[in-house]
């Protein structure tokens, strides 16, 4: 990295994940910006969540029996099959917000829950994984982790080293002013653009220009998953001040050998016993058949689950895949605001190298690289750190949807040929080794995914993605898709879970007619108006820069 370069980024110019909020001269606004400064604290913020956990599964036909039974006698569905279990409320998915949500009903004294997960958690622990988390329990649970310097950067392309400091520079300026006019197209009440279009306004336009094509990558792609195409101008710069501005002003890497969901078995120990019986494992859900009077669930398994209430925490692929049958088919409104939503893939390949065969500068974090193509192995992580595992010889490259799909497709083995193609291009055809280790997920192919977690499209709207959060009769939604504020971040999880226990356990210990159901809408507004972010549609606090930073009504 040049001088030049080393000093923006000391000085928290530029990041390389959009900008460092630790600087305050970075953050004023004008009085219609998208902005609030709030205290910091000593948690840390996700950036991205790409392994949520679901209860799900395909096509395991229901017995006509018990679906026609259910049809013709919906008064009661607990009762129409001696054979299935009874509870008050199913948790679908044993996830963050399946977790939370369920300590939400504990904590609310309602105990009598059944919770589903495709997965036995016990035996995935993932490690290596790079979140970033405001939940306090990744402290509480001394879950391993370590400061990311994210300006600790060199940058190359298919030349070998290359200094773009005046294209990071040019993109700054480009991304303060859209920043400053997602902040007029909310007060105005103007439509949402594009995050392509709003560049594009500000003066950027990476086109025919590898190196400058990456700076966005690496300020859009890399966190959003997709492309400024169809992302949301005026919703991708409102989380991110939601997350960066309400939560910690850190980024932090989990490198904990139990893996990151330390933290959740340890929340998940508060509430449930070991070998609890109402956690079940390794079962996977294919179809959820509702009624005003209660809900079935049946499994793979050939089993069944009656229940007055279902909180579903599947993630949006899976929603939006068809893999589960409801019954009756969700509303129009529902299923198009599960449609509408865009769903992103984020791959970390992982590699191993001999240890005294290390060709990277183990002192930096990061490295960029220029492809011809955009987003073809555009950057790679250093865990052979003195910060991380130091010696280890292992290095992280990190794809999203469009490059991760097609690797999805292909075998291990063209992978690692193409990493190493580009490998040898940045350091030289004799200095990269063939690796020891070599692996990478499929998330998109996974079964209980179907990607890694949601990004907001371009037109929207706060009352559309409000449909997206609303329950369907004794149906409720929740997980990182379902967050207004934090769409995309762990955190959104956290948070929604919590909102949906809460309210599910009111529906318990009061009754069905007063349950607090959240509104949906059958007829969807053109724009988010300044009034919508309320938390009827599920903002809780500001992202606006306003008169004494004020908060909004009824939220915190």
């Amino acid at each position: 990295m040049s001088e030049e370069l080393r000093q923006l980024f000391g000085k928290g110019r530029i990041t390389g994940f959009r900008r460092d909020p630790r600087y305050p001269e970075l953050v004023k606004r004008p009085q219609d910006g998208l902005y609030k400064k709030q205290p910091p604290t000593e948690e840390t913020h996700t950036s991205d969540y790409h392994s949520p956990a679901s209860a799900i599964r395909i096509v395991v036909p229901l017995t006509e029996r018990l679906l026609s039974t259910a049809l013709m006698h919906p008064f009661d569905l607990r009762e129409q099959n001696s054979t299935c279990q009874k509870t008050e409320v199913v948790v679908l998915g044993a996830g963050v917000a399946g977790i939370t949500a369920a300590q939400a009903l504990s904590n609310n004294s309602v105990t009598d829950f059944l919770i589903v997960e495709y997965n036995d958690p016990r035996y995935h622990p993932i490690s290596f994984i790079y979140h970033y988390s405001p939940i306090s329990q990744v402290q509480k649970y001394n879950v391993r982790n370590q400061f990311s310097n994210s300006w600790s950067l060199e940058t190359f392309d298919s030349s070998g080293p290359a200094n773009y400091t005046d294209k990071f520079l040019k993109f700054e300026d480009a991304y303060s002013r859209v920043e400053q006019d997602a902040g007029y197209i909310l007060n105005e009440s103007l439509p949402d653009r594009s995050f392509r279009d709003a560049l594009r306004i500000a003066g950027w336009d990476p086109t025919g220009d590898p190196q400058a094509a990456v700076v966005e990558w690496l300020n859009t792609d890399y966190s959003d998953t997709q492309p400024p195409d169809v992302s949301s101008e005026l919703f991708n710069i409102a989380n991110f001040n939601s997350t960066f501005y309400g939560f910690s002003e850190a980024n932090n890497m989990a490198i904990d050998s139990r893996g990151f969901n330390a933290f959740l078995h340890g929340q998940a120990s508060e509430f449930l016993t070991k070998n609890d019986s109402r956690l079940l494992l390794n079962t996977i859900v294919t179809n959820i058949l509702y009624s005003e009077d209660g809900v079935l669930i049946t499994n793979s398994d050939g089993g069944c689950i009656a229940a007055e209430y279902a909180i579903t925490t599947f993630s949006l692929g899976v929603l939006k895949s068809g893999d589960i049958k409801f019954t009756p088919a969700l509303p129009n409104w529902k299923d198009t605001a599960i449609q509408a939503v865009n769903m992103g893939i984020y791959t970390k390949i992982f590699m191993q190298f001999p240890p005294d065969k290390v060709f990277w500068n183990t002192s930096t974090e990061f490295f960029l690289y220029a492809s011809p193509t955009r987003g073809y192995y555009p950057i790679f992580l250093s865990l052979d750190h003195e910060n991380f595992y130091p010696g280890s010889g292992l290095l992280i490259a990190t794809v999203v949807t469009d490059q991760s799909n097609a690797i999805e497709k292909q075998d291990d083995e063209t992978t690692k040929q193409q990493v190493l193609v580009v490998l040898r291009q940045i350091y030289g055809e004799d200095a990269v080794p063939e690796p020891l280790d070599f692996m990478y997920p499929r998330w998109g192919m996974t079964p209980w995914a179907h990607g890694s977690y949601s990004n907001w499209p371009p037109g929207l709207t706060l009352e559309g993605h409000q449909n997206l959060r609303a329950n369907v009769g004794r149906v409720w939604f929740a997980g990182e898709h379902t967050s207004a504020e934090f769409n995309g971040y762990l955190q959104g999880a956290y948070f929604e879970g919590q909102v949906v226990g809460e309210s599910v356990a009111a529906c318990v210990n009061g009754s069905y007619a007063n349950c607090p159901g959240g509104k949906h809408y059958e007829m969807l507004g053109e724009i988010s108006k300044k009034e919508d972010f309320t938390p009827g549609n599920g903002w809780f606090r500001t992202s606006f820069q306003t008169i004494g930073d004020v908060d909004l009504p009824g939220g915190e």
